[in-house]
């Protein structure tokens, strides 16, 4: 490895706010889990894992090629994840506002799903998510791409899935019944709404860096 900590660790806590935050991926594990078991949630956590996972692999190699052949790239893209920050902060606190508005909704656990059912499920919505996609854009502007080894890179990729898989078998553990859903709903607008303040501090953050 020949990257400090500290770039995995401000990625890997962006990552970690982003994969908490209510959305598909969330809502269809804390549903299968409801639905089918926690054996089904916590395959549904494994194939989230993986499908960040591959996309941190993807997205990282491909970056780091881009910006050997096209530098300024660099600067565009952070151009780029301050726009997308600012969005993701405005769709956040925008949720947490309605939520707050109208209060929790009843969601429905999503039954007779098997474990490699829930897993292949959980995958090919974490591959057809548009926030995936977003989401790394942004996390790699904040991680130096053009000087990862790669060992750097394997080591972000499996942080990545680590966490992921942490975030989501919790969702499949603790809310696997009725009850403890409708818990997870009142909060939801509390969770949106710091979540949308980090990216805001975030974007501005970015925005500093850019100023000579």
């Amino acid at each position: 490895m020949s990257l400090s900590l500290a770039p995995f660790l401000t990625v890997w806590a962006v990552l970690a706010m982003n994969i908490a935050s209510p959305g598909p991926n969330v809502l269809n594990t804390i549903t299968t889990a409801m639905g089918s078991g926690r054996g089904p949630g916590l395959a549904s956590a494994l194939g989230v894992a993986l499908g960040v996972g591959l996309w941190c692999l993807a997205m990282t190699l491909g970056m780091a090629a881009l910006f050997q052949i096209v530098p300024v790239m660099r600067t565009l893209l952070t151009v780029i994840a301050i726009g997308l920050l600012l969005w993701f902060a405005s769709r956040y606190l925008g949720s947490a506002w309605a939520g707050w508005r109208h209060g929790a909704r009843n969601i429905a656990g999503r039954a007779g799903l098997g474990s490699r059912a829930s897993f292949l499920r959980s995958l090919s919505v974490n591959a057809m998510n548009p926030k995936a996609l977003t989401t790394w854009v942004v996390i790699l502007s904040l991680f130096p791409v053009a000087r990862a080894r790669a060992g750097d890179i394997a080591l972000l990729g499996v942080g990545a899935a680590a966490i992921a898989f942490t975030i989501h078998a919790g969702y499949a553990l603790a809310f696997s019944t009725p009850p403890a859903a409708r818990v997870w709903l009142r909060l939801a607008p509390a969770i949106n709404g710091g979540v949308g303040l980090f990216f805001a501090g975030f974007a501005v953050k970015l925005a500093l860096g850019l100023l000579p």
